[in-house]
């Protein structure tokens, strides 16, 4: 353990994250060393779904959008669920702060329908990657590859299917912000 230790990781997450999409990843993060930073567009707390239907836990906000800065950070996630995302990327400051990211040459990881806010940030074309099955078709408009597999990794951009892939995600964005050159 501790790959991590000395990185900030930022969640870029908005109330409707599929509750282990977010918690899962986050544990491992923490678990590695890292500090991990929930970025949302409001302060207080960010509340999980389970599924599309069933509210759950309560997450703390760290930070919000218009206050944070991607310089500070070594990485960006951005977990899935129908909600989250769809907020996101009508948030110009969050697709902004996905854009700095890629800019900078970071690594980002997306899962299930996170990879939406990848599509708003026009960050997809020409990359490798997967996601849940029902936004194949707008990750294919928008030029990306789309495959159906477990985790794909393309030049630092970590993405996976579904909370089932959760373990294979998480020893990918362990790997991926762990060999990112500060």
């Amino acid at each position: 353990m501790g790959q991590l230790n000395n990185r900030k990781i930022a969640v870029l997450s908005e109330s409707g994250f599929e509750e282990t999409e977010l918690t899962s990843p986050v544990q491992r993060l923490k678990e590695e060393g890292a500090t991990v930073h929930i970025i949302s567009s409001k302060p207080g707390k960010i509340r999980a779904m389970k599924g599309d239907q069933e509210w759950t836990i309560e997450v703390d906000v760290d930070q919000i959008i218009t206050e944070a800065n991607s310089e500070d950070y070594d990485g960006l996630l951005i977990p899935g669920g129908v909600l989250n995302p769809d907020s996101l990327r009508k948030n110009d400051d969050a697709v902004a702060f996905v854009k700095e990211f890629f800019s900078a040459g970071k690594p980002v990881a997306a899962i299930c329908h996170g990879p939406q806010v990848l599509i708003t940030a026009a960050v997809v074309e020409g990359r490798k990657l997967t996601s849940t099955k029902t936004i194949k078709v707008d990750l294919l408009n928008a030029g990306a590859d789309w495959y159906d597999e477990e985790v794909i990794v393309d030049r630092g951009l970590v993405t996976s299917r579904s909370p089932a892939d959760l373990p294979a995600f998480n020893n990918k964005i362990v790997a991926e912000f762990a060999g990112h050159a500060k």
